[in-house]
């Protein structure tokens, strides 16, 4: 009996000293959780100020008509039966401001190179038969615009945009030479203002955080006006107008916040570490 009492009480001690020491054993380890990955963001950029630009182009003028006065016998209006202006170069400056990513205003002046002109006229001539007539003369332009801008979005440093323009043209027409079978003959050219307007499309592209190059398309319109004075029982004649098609390249530098900038990126610090 005494034996049993024992092994009982040897069998309780064991269970109470080994039963912590295993439990011990399977205690599970502190769970530590690390902090997430410093988020980056990026400052929003404040689009704006002022920018100045240079251009040149080439382009092809259009000539619209013209009429004059005759004072023959008997005395008339008579008009160009044909005219043509050849193509010319260009060159220009303007001062504008970015208001914001989409819209752009800028004042410019562009000061169109001699097109030569080439037409014809048909008449009587003094001995009462129906001559034709050679006219050469050229014409020079200053062409000031007040424009404003569309741009329609940035992607990969490349901004299309689409604008239109309002102002005036000083128009300067060379002396008119005009050659039949009776002689030739010569008047003044005319010269002075003209309202005109343009319309215009482009893309412009980042090539520094300052520097755009800018490329595009416009056309503009200047209205007619004196083309030459009075001269041998002729004159004076207005031209009906002048339309250019143009094609552009040039370079805007933005003294304000430009869309090529990048973007700032400000950078959090990981946070502490958390255990249970």
């Amino acid at each position: 009996m005494f034996n049993k009492a024992g092994m009982a009480l040897f069998a309780a001690l064991f269970a109470g000293v080994a039963g912590p020491v295993f439990a011990a054993d399977f205690v599970e380890p502190p769970v530590i959780e690390h902090a997430p990955p410093p988020a980056v963001y990026e400052q929003p950029v404040e689009y704006g100020g002022w920018y100045i630009r240079g251009d040149i182009d080439y382009h092809w003028s259009k000539f619209r008509g013209a009429d004059y006065i005759t004072y023959g016998d008997p005395p008339g209006t008579g008009r160009f039966d044909s005219g043509k202006l050849e193509s010319a170069f260009s060159a220009g400056a303007g001062v504008g401001y970015q208001i914001n990513q989409h819209f752009r205003t800028d004042l410019t002046a562009d000061w169109m190179s001699k097109s030569e002109f080439r037409g014809s006229t048909s008449g009587i001539c003094l001995d009462g038969d129906p001559c034709t007539s050679v006219d050469t003369s050229s014409y020079t332009a200053l062409l000031l615009l007040a424009n404003a801008y569309v741009d329609i979005g940035t992607w990969h440093g490349i901004t299309p945009y689409v604008g239109a323009g309002i102002g005036g043209a000083w128009v300067k027409w060379d002396t008119l030479h005009n050659s039949t079978e009776d002689g030739e003959f010569s008047h003044s050219g005319g010269k002075g203002w003209r309202f005109a307007y343009a319309a215009m499309a482009g893309a412009s592209y980042c090539l520094t955080d300052r520097v755009k190059l800018d490329v595009g398309y416009r056309y503009s319109h200047i209205n007619g006006g004196k083309m030459f004075d009075f001269a041998s029982n002729v004159g004076p004649g207005y031209d009906k107008g002048i339309d250019t098609h143009e094609v552009r390249g040039g370079l805007r530098y933005q003294f304000g916040k430009s869309d090529c900038a990048q973007p700032e990126p400000i950078a959090y610090e990981p946070g502490p570490i958390y255990t249970k």
